[in-house]
């Protein structure tokens, strides 16, 4: 099954791997979804790492933010990787939203209008 989506390609790129890449490396394990329904393309991506804190959820798309306090770019990068998914995703009439998941870890998901 294919899923035609109009959008920049590029930019869609570099959104779905700053997603990937934070799923892999706060998760470990990146499970990753594309759904087509008449309105809208949704793409999923899961981990199975510790989740946010709901507090922090919308404060992780801030630019330069990070959950994790070290400066040490082997523990985390300098926060702008959810930032600039979110605003590829925004750019092409999206959403983009975090959710925790009941059974642990990060539910990443972008829904984007057809156009």
């Amino acid at each position: 099954l294919a899923v035609v989506h109009e959008c920049r390609p590029t930019a869609i790129k570099r959104a779905l791997a700053n997603l990937l890449e934070n799923a892999i490396k706060y998760g470990k394990v990146a499970n990753a979804k594309i759904d087509a329904v008449p309105s809208e393309t949704i793409i999923a991506i899961e981990d199975e790492g510790p989740g946010i804190p709901e507090t922090e959820i919308k404060r992780v798309f801030e630019p330069f933010y990070r959950l994790e306090n070290s400066r040490s770019r082997d523990t985390g990068g300098v926060g702008l990787g959810l930032a600039i998914a979110q605003s590829i995703v925004q750019a092409h009439g999206g959403q983009l939203t975090l959710t925790n998941r009941p059974t642990g870890g990060i539910r990443a998901e972008i829904r984007s209008p057809k156009q």
